[in-house]
């Protein structure tokens, strides 16, 4: 890094910026030029080495106020008898742990998975090589009565798991791991630029201080092999569109060690033909004729626990929604039920009979001067003024 570049130009952000707007410029220019998203861009890497190192002074209060007055020569031998004597060869600490430690990571640098695992799921990394499985994600679709009484099913992944043959280690059984003879085992090298010396993961073991002298002959020392499992997993009754099921330790597995990671089912229910959920209610609309609306009478209609009577009053009309309690669907903690909500439409019949026609006709001339629609005199009692003094023809 020329230390003719100024940290605050680096990071894009004013000398008089607070801390807030130094972490947020940081975030978002780490993560642009992070070496695993720009790989074999050298200049993207420097750039990240230069972001890295100026969030390291500007974030810390007191190396900032040093800069602020000696600037670069504040962390070089030449600032060692001034304001800032005691950072004379300030060693910067490793631009990928600086990055993990900030998005909360773990170990990273030199090839590491850390941006994989911020933005693919991957699991933590640390310091002996471990890393936690990914946690994985299936969707099922399921039918509606499944989801009222729940079910078992069978679903089958491929996922990463743990070699069964060195057991995650990445080693051939019966041999184990070296220290690694260019870090000697710290997982770190330091390397000098000038009046700088950075510390970085160390490039040969990727932090962990060991090596693998006889690589696992079945996983090719990764630890983890491809395979398709199939789990058995319980549905609960309730379940809805869009429910998430966690399965624990039945992620992709670890790494050398590492923890497997979680599965989550995530749920879709597949519409019924006759019902409609919403929330812990039950929705079916029930047609009837214009005779069982009009005189009342018992009819039979669906529930998801089979068919049962329903009364329809005299008089119903069409939209009238009727309850029958408790026949709707379990909540997922229990102890609870909703109901079932019956819509009633009121089919009018089509292809009448001669006979059906003169009686229908016969019923029009006896109900005209009766009060026994409510509904229609109300409305033209609001619309008669609609009716006077308007064009005719």
């Amino acid at each position: 890094m020329s230390v003719k570049q100024n940290f605050y130009d680096i990071l894009g952000v004013s000398k008089t910026a607070s801390q807030e707007e130094i972490k947020k410029s940081y975030r978002k220019l780490a993560i642009k030029y992070h070496p695993d998203k720009n790989s074999g861009n050298k200049e993207a890497e420097e750039k990240f080495k230069d972001i890295s190192h100026a969030y390291e002074i500007l974030s810390d209060q007191s190396k900032r106020s040093q800069y602020d007055q000696l600037g670069h020569d504040a962390f070089t031998s030449r600032g060692s008898s001034g304001p800032g004597a005691g950072y004379g060869g300030f060693e910067f600490h490793d631009p990928y742990d600086i990055f993990s430690q900030f998005f909360g990571g773990a170990g990273g640098g030199g090839g590491s998975s850390i941006f994989e695992e911020l933005f693919s799921g991957g699991g933590r990394r640390s310091s002996n090589g471990s890393r936690d499985g990914s946690d994985l994600r299936f969707d099922i679709e399921i039918d509606f009565e499944e989801a009222v009484y729940g079910a078992d099913k069978k679903i089958r992944i491929p996922r990463l798991e743990t070699c069964d043959s060195c057991n995650g280690s990445g080693c051939e059984p019966g041999t184990g791991k070296s220290t690694c003879s260019k870090c000697h085992g710290t997982g770190n090298i330091s390397m000098s630029q000038g009046f700088f010396s950075i510390r970085q993961t160390c490039p040969s073991c990727h932090g962990a201080g060991q090596m693998i002298q006889n690589p696992c002959r079945k996983c090719g020392s990764e630890g983890r092999m491809r395979v398709e499992k199939t789990l058995k997993i319980h549905i609960p009754p309730g379940v809805d569109t869009g429910s998430r099921l966690r399965v624990s330790g039945e992620g992709e597995g670890g790494v050398r060690g590492g923890n497997p990671g979680d599965l989550y089912v995530v749920v879709h229910v597949r519409a019924h033909e006759i019902f409609q959920r919403d929330g812990l209610d039950i929705i079916c609309e029930l047609p009837i004729d214009f005779v069982t609306a009009a005189l009342g009478g018992l009819v039979e209609v669906p529930t998801i626990a089979g068919k049962t009577k329903l009364k329809i009053p005299e008089g119903t009309q069409n939209g009238t929604v009727l309850r029958l309690k408790g026949k709707g669907m379990p909540s997922l903690r229990g102890g609870q039920r909703g109901d079932q909500h019956i819509k009633i439409f009121v089919e009018v019949p089509t292809n009448l009979t001669n006979e059906q026609r003169d009686i229908l006709a016969k019923f029009k001339s006896v109900q005209e001067n009766t009060k026994n629609h409510p509904l229609i005199d109300t409305f033209f009692s609001k619309a008669k003024r609609f009716f006077t003094g308007g064009d005719e023809g």
